[in-house]
């Protein structure tokens, strides 16, 4: 009788002992988020604080913008200055059609020899491939400013300059940053897929088509974004080579109109600043998920 009460004690003890440690684990890790987030939104607060008075900047009349103390909310909000801001001033349609023209290129450009540069580097033998990788590497020394002048030279002797050439055909031969991040994915990738389908009889072409790039989706959206951003925001590439106002992209339009009316009209700046901003939100927020993956799994082989 005493053995079979003494039992259920034992189950009951184990038991109460295991919603205990339970409880703990819950209270560890309800204080652990709790510690993350009083870090988090402080910070995100700070980061989001200079577009936030952008954007208030950008809804309020000229009267409303240096009043003290300050108004961060708009009362009542000017959606009108968006659109004078982008069509009264300067010709803000026309810079944003030709920075789509050159950033849709670079990106396409990146993409599609980056991606052969580093499968080549990532999957096929080749004698001194890996030296050849070092000194590709090597390239991401130079300063900007140390190519400059030569690039200028090389592309004036050309007769590029005033065109959209200097500034979209150097993207359809690699970006030494852009190869390396693609070829450390690639090295992620079982190499027992490649075997597989050369049975099948997939060529290398194949292999890359059908097998490397679907599964590198992560890496090729971080590449995308990282190419639309920097051409994107490109200021000092278009300032060197364009001189004819009817080629100017959105970063020297923006300068051009800070110059010129910036001083008086800061309402109107800074809603096209904020239209000018918006494109690089949203693809980052589209693209974010594939975004991240694609730079935590960079390197994790090779």
């Amino acid at each position: 009788m005493s053995s079979t009460t003494a039992a259920p004690q034992g189950q009951r003890g184990i038991t109460l002992r295991s919603v205990r440690w339970y409880r703990r684990k819950a209270v560890r890790e309800l204080a652990r988020v709790v510690c993350v987030y009083i870090l988090i939104v402080p910070g995100a607060i700070l980061l989001l604080l200079p577009f936030l008075w952008m954007l208030s900047t950008a809804l309020k009349l000229p009267k409303q913008i240096f009043v003290f103390p300050p108004q961060l909310i708009p009362n009542p909000p000017q959606w009108r200055n968006f659109v004078d801001g982008w069509t009264k001033y300067v010709p803000f349609t026309l810079y944003l059609r030709n920075t789509l023209i050159i950033t849709g290129n670079n990106i396409l450009g990146n993409l599609f020899s980056c991606c052969l540069a580093a499968y080549g580097f990532a999957r096929l033998r080749a004698r001194g491939k890996d030296v050849l990788f070092l000194l590709v590497l090597g390239t991401m020394m130079l300063p900007f400013w140390v190519t400059l002048i030569p690039q200028y030279v090389l592309f004036s002797r050309l007769r590029w300059t005033n065109t959209f050439l200097p500034l979209t055909v150097p993207a359809w031969f690699g970006w030494p940053f852009f190869i390396f991040l693609l070829r450390q994915f690639f090295m992620t990738i079982p190499r027992d897929l490649d075997a597989a389908a050369r049975i099948d009889g997939c060529s290398t072409w194949g292999i890359l088509w059908r097998i490397i790039l679907p599964l590198s989706k992560p890496a090729l959206a971080t590449v995308a974004v990282f190419a639309f951003i920097g051409n994107w925001n490109n200021f000092l590439s278009p300032l060197i080579y364009l001189r004819d106002q009817d080629k100017y992209t959105l970063a020297i339009g923006l300068q051009r109109f800070q110059g010129v009316h910036g001083n008086m009209q800061y309402h109107h700046m800074m809603a096209v600043s904020t239209l000018i901003v918006l494109p690089i939100l949203v693809v980052y927020f589209l693209a974010q998920r594939l975004f991240v993956r694609g730079i935590v799994m960079t390197g994790m082989k090779g």
